[in-house]
């Protein structure tokens, strides 16, 4: 009995476990996975968004702009952020008083660069955040249409073509219409040149002309 108690222990001290077999191998745990690794850190994100907000187009509405103030006043006014005659249209009233100024900046960094060029200039002007509808809704006249005011009411489109007789506008964009005034409506005229030079002509040459003995006054709309 003893010589088969110790054959048995002789046995069990030799045997080596392997894989599968009894109890199975104590390994370490595998690395559990994770996504965390792939997710941008707070910093990254808000930089992201910062970069985001910052590029592209951005509109602007300027207030403080008066019968005489030009495009070009604008832009040299904010010097510094890149805008063209492309990028600065007129807002006008139903009776073409200028009320405002639409803006499209090459960036929002080139907008807030013009709310500081302002500020240091004794806010002559007031800049505020607009749209791209707002933007689009506005129709550019690009220096190349003059309004013709004082017109008859009895005036039909053959006088005001006599009247412009002699300069190179495009007849089919000549529009005659009606608009309120005070005691009694005004009529009034817009027509488009073939270009700048040629509207500012028209100016020259015809303003305080006569409409059936009205005295007609032009004015280039921007």
């Amino acid at each position: 009995m003893s010589l088969l108690r110790a054959a048995l222990r002789s046995k069990s001290s030799s045997f080596t476990p392997k894989p599968g077999h009894g109890l199975p191998f104590l390994r370490e745990s595998p690395r559990r996975f994770s996504t965390e690794a792939e997710q941008p850190s707070q910093d990254t994100t808000v930089d992201q968004i910062f970069r985001t907000t910052n590029t592209g187009l951005a509109y602007g509405r300027l207030q403080g702009i008066n019968r005489y103030t030009l495009k070009t006043d604008i832009i040299n006014t904010l010097e510094g952020c890149d805008l063209t005659l492309d990028d600065v249209k007129v807002d006008y009233s139903r009776l073409y008083a200028p009320l405002a100024m639409m803006i499209q900046f090459p960036s929002h960094s080139a907008y807030d660069y013009a709310l500081k060029v302002i500020a240091r200039k004794g806010r002559l002007y007031k800049l505020e955040r607009a749209d791209r509808g707002q933007w689009d809704f506005i129709a550019p006249y690009d220096g190349k249409t003059v309004l013709l005011q004082g017109i008859p009411r009895n005036a039909i489109p053959d006088d005001v073509e006599r009247f412009l007789s002699g300069c190179d506008y495009d007849s089919s964009s000549l529009n005659l219409f009606l608009r309120a005034g005070f005691p009694d409506p005004v009529k009034v005229a817009t027509i488009r040149f073939r270009s700048k030079t040629e509207a500012m002509n028209a100016f020259i040459t015809k303003n305080r002309g006569f409409i059936l003995n009205n005295q007609i006054s032009l004015r280039v709309l921007q």
